[in-house]
């Protein structure tokens, strides 16, 4: 069997490994000339992480992860508001829980793909149609690719997913909010983060930084916005709409690198009414993205490649695979998105009132009971997969 995915993000990565291990012969292509480098620290956990456990890539995501303390909120003079303690929070996900930048992720997932497995940076999907036996799928260098799938897997802004609604103008929820991320080189700056992970205790928009291994530092940023555009400078928007901020944001701000370095995005949700169409169909932020307001993205976009592989291996035939996947992982992805939605106001609060919510809440979170609560409250229910060896 042959597969042919579009997109090399996590996703992307994690089916690759997942289909290679099964003895399909695997093309991946990625529009982007060669690696990301942008990103943020994600907080790792659920079904991804035990996906990444059954393909043996766990030790070296924990190598490339990160320690973190605390997430501390502090006011625009640097004072300690609120905090949530990691380790407590680890612990109430039975310690199953790695912090990690997003590209370093990609790289564990990458690097650990066998050479027989096709990588082509630089190229991209332009027509797909699909057969009875398969998929005739034209790219953007102008060969073309005969396959028994094609998977979509390039992310909210996806062209397969186009090629499998037609129209996906209604699919995209736009949550309203937008989200940058960016790195920067402050040496003092980085000695004041220590292994904590600082954020602004604001209303409307927030900025957060922690100090990576290199001795840069990462600076993450979400705030309110209704347009749905995005801006033609990302730097300037981001030295605009922070600036009020205080604390150390203006430093932060004076090192924004250009904007072709600076990570931005909309913040918002994918809901299809069905993901696969004949031998094409989509996985991870292409047909479900569930927002980084959940902070599961990642991990639920590796696990739905990990189920949707098992599914291949398993079902009698490709169809039957694609159905299966897509009743399996369809629930998870839905609680997941609600979640997201209701906790939206928890991490950019719109008033003071909701703001000292915050601030309570997290002081309560050192009582166990409570600690429970507001794990599950931000993280939803427990989803655990049942890997099979690799």
């Amino acid at each position: 069997m042959k597969v042919l995915i579009c997109g090399a993000g996590l996703a992307g990565l994690a089916l690759a490994h997942c289909l290679d291990a099964k003895g399909w012969q695997v093309v991946v292509l990625e529009k982007a000339p060669g690696p990301r480098t942008q990103g943020y620290m994600i907080d790792f956990f659920g079904p991804g992480y035990d996906a990444v456990e059954a393909m043996g890539l766990l030790p070296r995501v924990r190598e490339l992860g990160y320690r973190v303390e605390e997430a501390s909120y502090v006011d625009r003079r640097g004072r300690r508001r609120a905090a949530l303690d990691f380790g407590r929070f680890a612990k109430a996900l039975g310690g199953r829980l790695v912090s990690i930048m997003r590209p370093d992720l990609e790289r564990v997932l990458r690097e650990a793909l066998p050479g027989r497995v096709d990588l082509r940076f630089g190229t991209s999907v332009v027509m797909a149609r699909s057969e009875s036996d398969g998929v005739r799928v034209e790219l953007s260098d102008g060969s073309a690719i005969d396959a028994d799938l094609l998977v979509g897997a390039d992310g909210i802004h996806s062209t397969v997913r186009r090629l499998v609604t037609g129209d996906d103008r209604e699919t995209v929820r736009h949550l309203g909010f937008h989200t940058a991320a960016f790195v920067f080189d402050d040496a003092g700056f980085h000695a004041q983060l220590g292994n904590r992970f600082y954020l602004t205790d604001t209303i409307g928009r927030q900025m957060g930084f922690y100090g990576l291994r290199d001795g840069r530092v990462a600076a993450f940023a979400v705030h309110r916005a209704r347009t749905t555009t995005l801006p033609a400078d990302a730097r300037a928007v981001i030295r605009e709409e922070y600036a009020s901020l205080g604390w150390l944001v203006p430093r932060a701000l004076a090192a924004c690198p250009p904007a072709e370095e600076v990570y931005y995005d909309l913040v918002a949700q994918v809901e299809l009414a069905q993901w696969s169409r004949g031998r094409i169909t989509l996985v991870g932020d292409a047909c479900y993205a569930v927002s980084l307001l959940a902070g599961q993205g990642a991990s639920l976009g590796i696990g739905g490649a990990y189920v949707l592989a098992e599914q291949l291996d398993r079902a009698g035939s490709i169809d039957a695979a694609l159905e299966a996947y897509e009743r399996q992982w369809r629930p998870v992805v839905v609680e997941k998105q609600r979640v997201a939605r209701s906790v939206a106001g928890w991490f950019v609060p719109e008033s003071e009132w909701k703001l000292f919510l915050r601030r309570t809440t997290m002081r309560l979170s050192r009582l166990p009971g409570v600690r429970r609560r507001v794990a599950g409250m931000l993280a939803g229910k427990p989803i655990r997969l049942a890997p099979t060896s690799q």
